[in-house]
């Protein structure tokens, strides 16, 4: 008759349990990812809206796509990963895009708190000729995030997704488009991950504090 009430007890805590717990999942589970870029050809723009098409592949995601010159402070801060893309000049970031990069402290005002610690980051590029220099930039692009204290993930490629746009291969072809909607989707995974892990910290910490 014991094991009968505790079995009984056991049922009821179960189901008192999951819908807080389905709570958590739709309530604190959305994830808001910032994929942002420079383009004048529309090559870089196609990546761009590739890369925001793996974003939605992952469940509890919303992604806002917009040209580097369009993106709010408001955008910015809210995104718990930003995805920053650029087509290669003279094997580095196009002006506009290291402008954005500035806006983060100057306009924005990143520094000192490091508002954008711990985000997740990413980049990716597009490039006229197979060795024009798309690593240089993603790398460029990783490097300021790293300065920021974000943490940054590639897919599509060792650095990021690129894609080449002239020569042999032009215009972007679907394997190029593949590599973003990759990049897009385990950048979604990766901030989902982080921002779970966060969660499950803060009582943690609390706890510790009292």
């Amino acid at each position: 008759m014991v094991w009968t009430w505790r079995l009984l007890l056991l049922c009821t805590a179960g189901i008192l349990a999951c819908p807080a717990i389905g709570a958590s999942a739709d309530g604190h589970g959305n994830i808001q990812v910032l994929v942002a870029y420079h383009s004048l050809s529309g090559n870089t723009e196609r990546m761009a809206e590739a890369v925001a098409e793996g974003v939605r592949m992952v469940p509890h995601t919303q992604v806002v796509v917009r040209r580097v010159g369009k993106v709010t402070a408001e955008e910015l801060f809210a995104a718990d990963a930003i995805v920053l893309g650029s087509p290669v000049y003279w094997s580095n970031m196009a002006g506009e895009v290291k402008a954005f990069i500035d806006d983060w402290q100057f306009k924005f005002g990143v520094f000192p708190d490091f508002k954008l610690k711990n985000k997740v980051g990413a980049a990716f590029a597009t490039g006229g000729q197979i060795s024009s220099g798309k690593e240089l930039t993603m790398l460029s692009i990783l490097a300021a995030m790293l300065g920021n204290y974000m943490i940054t993930v590639s897919g599509g490629g060792a650095f990021g997704a690129s894609a080449t746009t002239e020569g042999n291969s032009p215009g972007i072809d679907e394997q190029e488009l593949s590599s973003a909607r990759e990049l897009g989707r385990r950048v979604a995974d990766v901030a989902g991950a982080v921002k779970r892990g966060f969660e499950l910290q803060e009582p943690l910490v609390r706890s510790n504090l009292r």
